[in-house]
Parts: structure tokens; sequence; C-alpha cells
């Protein structure tokens, strides 16, 4: 089968909207943090731990599908890029298990390792997984990568609802 090479602009479309959703959702969560810090100023450390691995995933997608567009990307820089975005997304995931400054941070629940740790784990390994096929097979690869990059949406997605209703469900508290 001839190689098809990159043919990057046949993915030009998908980048657009992923990045464009991103980019939104980041900025969203922006006020959300405005609101949630307002809320609950006492518990700025555990709204942070459930907001910046959402902001990460967003800002993953966003970064990714810019590096990704650049001007005569050639096969072997696309695949770096999508490899090193996967790998420092595993490593990532993984750190949020890990102690921070002495005391451990903790999620609320067990079961949020699952949506905050071990999904977009996963997400992250599809990525880098897809960056190593994009070297064989061009447009697998990519379409591989893509559905990592849809899962990082949809998880990212998912916990940006979770935190919104948490925020809004809880009663206001006086400083």
């Amino acid at each position: 089968m001839p190689d098809e090479g990159l043919a990057m602009e046949r993915w030009a479309n998908f980048l657009v909207i992923t990045s464009t959703a991103a980019a939104t959702s980041i900025g969203l969560l922006f006020v959300l943090i405005t609101l949630a810090v307002e809320k609950r100023p006492g518990e700025v450390a555990k709204i942070r731990l459930y907001l910046t691995p959402t902001v990460v995933m967003f800002g993953s997608v966003l970064g990714l599908a810019a590096l990704l567009t650049f001007p005569n990307q050639s096969r072997g820089s696309a695949m770096a890029c999508v490899v090193v975005v996967g790998a420092l997304g595993v490593v990532y995931s993984v750190s949020l298990l890990m102690q921070r400054g002495g005391k451990r941070e903790r999620f609320i629940e067990a079961s949020d390792i699952v949506p905050y740790v071990a999904c977009p784990a996963a997400a992250y390994g599809l990525l880098a997984y897809g960056g190593v096929v994009l070297g064989e097979a061009a447009q697998r690869g990519l379409t591989i990568a893509a559905a990592g990059m849809l899962a990082l949406l949809g998880l990212a997605l998912r916990n940006a609802w979770a935190i919104v209703v948490d925020v809004v469900t809880k009663p206001h508290r006086e400083k």
C-alpha cells in the first residue's frame, strides 16, 4: 500500500474543532474557578486538586492541535509531538497520586481516581500509542491520536460538569 504521507490538511477541521472546544472550555473553567473560590474559600486546595487535571486535559488537546497544525509538518515531527504529549500526560496523571510538599492532597472519594487519574492516563497512553503507530502508518496513527484527543475532551467535560454540580449544590460558606 503506498504511503499517503501525513495529509494533515485532511485533519484540519478536526484540529480546529477540538482546539476550539478545548480553548472555550478552559475559559469557562476560569469562571468556575472564580465561583468555586468565592463559594468555598477554605477549600482552595481541594478545588485545585480537581480543577487542575481538567485544565491540563483541555490544555493538552489545545496544545497538541496547535502543534499538529504547524505548516510543513513532517511525519517525524508529528510523531514526536503526539508521543511527547501522550507520555507527559501519562506521567502527569500518575503524579496526581504522589505526595506533594510533605502532605498528601487526596481525592474526596476513592472512586474519583478513575475519572481524574486512571481514565486520563489511558487516554494519554492512547495518544502516545497513536504517535508510535504514526511512524508506520500516518493515517492510522493520526486516527488513534484523534481518539485519544476525543477521550481527553470527553473526560475533561465530564470532570468539569462534576465540579460545576458540586459547586452549585453545596451551600455558600461565609468567610
